[in-house]
């Protein structure tokens, strides 16, 4: 990467992680309506899983703004994203307006997935706790293909 651009995978890193994080403070605020807004979608053992949700947003969400366990974190982020799409925005169960807002949440998670399964695939970038424990934008984290000879 040239060096002029070294900071933008930091940046993105942050804002990808921002929503979580925020997320994550807003839920440890109002634990009982997240585990009663999780059950009422079917959601088992929610009183219980809401705390792993916290956990997740706000510690995998500082985790991922600082570059740490990076890759491992997008894909953990992934498919969180995924399970919340399917199961709190089905926009193929509505109808009328109420569809259409379901289908714009849907799809703001599947763009969020694609943000993540970029930091899976280049990793933290140079400005991250990955690069410093493991070198060069966290090669280590993940096995990487090696050239033919």
């Amino acid at each position: 990467m040239r060096p002029t651009l070294s900071p933008l995978s930091a940046i993105g890193r942050v804002l990808l992680a921002l929503i979580f994080v925020l997320a994550g403070i807003t839920k440890l605020s109002a634990i009982a309506p997240t585990a009663h807004e999780m059950a009422t979608h079917g959601i088992p053992y929610a009183n219980d899983l809401v705390w792993g949700v916290v956990a997740l947003e706000l510690g995998g969400g500082i985790m991922l703004i600082v570059g740490l366990f990076t890759r491992l974190m997008a894909a953990a982020f992934f498919c969180y994203l995924a399970a919340l799409a399917t199961i709190f925005h089905p926009y193929w169960a509505f109808t009328g307006a109420a569809a259409h807002t379901q289908h714009i949440m849907f799809f703001e998670h599947v763009a969020m997935m694609g943000g993540m399964l970029y930091v899976v695939a280049f990793g933290a970038g140079s400005y991250s706790i990955d690069t410093l424990i493991w070198g060069s934008d966290s090669a280590a984290a993940m096995p990487q293909p090696q050239p033919a000879e």
